[in-house]
């Protein structure tokens, strides 16, 4: 800290309480402009008129709620906790101080002692909406999902038009209902407030997520209006010219952005993007290796890890990185993919083989982990059927309200053949959050209990909810197929190949039966044989070749082995 500052703020500690000593209310009045100085973010201010309170006769018990806040503004979490441990608090300040408490322990990762300071603080201040609002965020960290969507309706009945209520709100929504349906919570709070950078934040990141580039800059434009250098904007911008395939300006912006925001994992993952667009490998697997040590499912760090390793040579070590990975049921096609590349290079045909053969199975659905057990999905291979519905079983009495325990108790009633069990379940955890598993998972349970209008209706409220989602349209696309709409199905999977698609085996395969079937013979033999030259392993990509051969009249006897080869290689998925 500068000198001068310092002797500034001796000065005032010299002078206030000298001040303060002639005016009878000397101390309630600081701890007033104690309180303005927190409102308005500053934590040093605060203290010092605090400090020149206690020096004034103000007692301990009346200013340590607001010197434990004055700490925590200012990041210190260890002093705020000196302030606030020993829960000694005058009547006008208990309910701030037992919340200040709650940040604390949250801060420092004890979930449980957050929880017994919020409670007292909502028996002290039950109609306090930003206390709701923390008590949600607190009971979503915790997984009691169910409870924090409850406690942020409760704010929007107190405080129908604060701010904070309707950010969580919207990012509640946003989880559970999608995109679309989340932008009117987030216009709701910036009609309150233009200028709050949060909901500006999390409205351009939306946007942004939804492919709306254009209305997304507009907003990080705006709230670097507000909160000028701010680095989620140019994190979001950077976003958006990458998305745009302008690689170099989007390294260029997200430089901007500086080192605050590099341990978010979309930023790490950015990061690796575009030092690999740049050729850069090295720097680019730094990146991703930091990113999978924080989070080590992430799929699309796993896959594009890989794929830079594989670029730079490293076939060995690719291998030997993921073998974990790949051997367990929910590898993704991607990842055994490249995997088999590295086993080609390498001269082992075999084991690329036999990568490339689950590649075409693709994966088994089932990553849940509870607890203290192996996970779901190991139980159920191995046939462990009654010990999953066991642990699901736990798992649901311990955390009733979890998004977790609700989809992996749909997942073991699946594999235990009650798609109607499934399906509740599902449709509990979708109301918390609905990501594409889910989805897919619901979908097959529909399957399960022959239920076509059931997931003809789930396809439309999927696309309602994201227009752009990638396994809604193959769904879409798929259903169709099967309904002898050809036009339709047709125009789906060629805008998913069209799109982002043009390595995808499965839409380029299903896009070829419906061409053929519709007399477009030239295209769908040029996509069919695409589908197959990408994955010969694949019983989808196989037989839609021996399909087109045998519809061109082209190699018959091509058609036939490869129809024999299809058969061979299993069910279609």
């Amino acid at each position: 800290m500068p000198l001068l500052v310092m002797a500034g703020m001796v000065a005032s500690l010299i002078v206030h309480p000298a001040a303060v000593v002639a005016r009878q209310d000397g101390p309630g009045v600081l701890i007033g402009e104690a309180r303005d100085a927190l409102r308005s973010g500053d934590g040093i201010a605060a203290e010092m008129k605090l400090r020149a309170a206690l020096a004034g006769g103000a007692s301990r018990a009346a200013v340590a709620a607001y010197m434990g806040e004055a700490y925590i503004v200012q990041s210190d979490p260890d002093n705020a906790r000196k302030w606030l441990e020993t829960r000694d608090f005058d009547s006008p300040s208990a309910p701030e101080g037992w919340r200040n408490l709650a940040l604390v322990e949250l801060q420092i990762g004890n979930i449980g002692a957050a929880g017994e300071a919020y409670r007292k603080a909502l028996t002290l201040a039950p109609n306090d909406a930003g206390l709701w609002v923390e008590v949600g965020r607190w009971n979503y960290a915790a997984g009691r999902h169910l409870d924090a969507i409850a406690a942020a309706r409760r704010a929007i009945e107190l405080a129908p038009n604060n701010v904070q209520a309707l950010r969580f709100t919207a990012q509640l929504v946003r989880d559970s209902q999608g995109l679309v349906a989340s932008l009117p919570w987030f216009e709701h709070a910036l009609r309150v407030d233009p200028n709050d950078a949060g909901v500006l934040t999390d409205y351009a990141a939306t946007l942004c997520d939804m492919g709306r580039g254009t209305a997304a800059l507009a907003a990080t434009r705006r709230l670097l209006t507000v909160s000028p250098g701010n680095a989620n904007a140019y994190y979001i911008q950077s976003l958006i010219a990458a998305r745009a395939g302008r690689y170099t300006l989007a390294r260029g912006v997200l430089e901007r952005a500086g080192t605050t925001l590099d341990t978010m994992p979309g930023v790490m993952l950015l990061h690796g993007v575009l030092e690999a667009d740049a050729g850069n490998y090295a720097t680019s697997s730094d990146w991703l290796e930091k990113l999978l040590q924080q989070r080590p499912d992430d799929r699309a760090g796993q896959n594009l890890l890989a794929r830079v390793l594989y670029l730079s040579g490293q076939y060995s070590y690719v291998i030997q990185r993921f073998s974990d990975v790949a051997s367990r049921p929910d590898a993704t096609p991607y990842l055994l993919t490249v995997l088999a590349r590295a086993e080609e290079a390498l001269g082992d045909r075999q084991a690329a083989g036999v990568l490339l053969d689950r590649a075409a199975r693709g994966p088994q659905p089932g990553l849940h982990v509870l607890a203290g057990t192996s996970s779901v999905a190991d139980l159920l291979a191995q046939s462990r059927t009654q010990t999953a519905l066991n642990a699901t079983e736990a798992a649901l009495k311990h955390s009733p309200g979890s998004y977790d325990a609700l989809s992996l108790a749909g997942d073991a009633a699946l594999a235990a053949h009650d798609p109607q069990q499934a399906m509740s379940l599902y449709r509990q955890a979708a109301g918390i959050r609905f990501p594409d598993g889910l989805f897919l998972r619901w979908l097959a349970a529909l399957d399960a209990a022959n239920d076509r209008a059931g997931a003809v209706a789930l396809v439309q409220a999927r696309l309602a909810r994201d227009p752009a989602s990638r396994v809604a349209l193959m769904a879409a696309g798929q259903q169709a197929q099967a309904e002898g709409r050809p036009l339709r199905a047709a125009a789906l999977l060629r805008w998913l190949r069209d799109n982002g698609g043009s390595d995808d085996v499965a839409v380029l395969s299903r896009l070829a039966a419906v061409e053929v079937g519709s007399g477009n013979l030239s295209a769908g033999l040029s996509d069919a044989r695409r589908a197959y030259d990408l994955q010969r392993a694949s019983p989808l990509a196989t037989r839609a070749l021996a399909y087109a051969l045998a519809a061109t009249h082209r190699g018959s006897t091509e058609a036939l082995a490869l129809a024999e080869k299809a058969s061979a290689l299993g069910a279609v998925n």
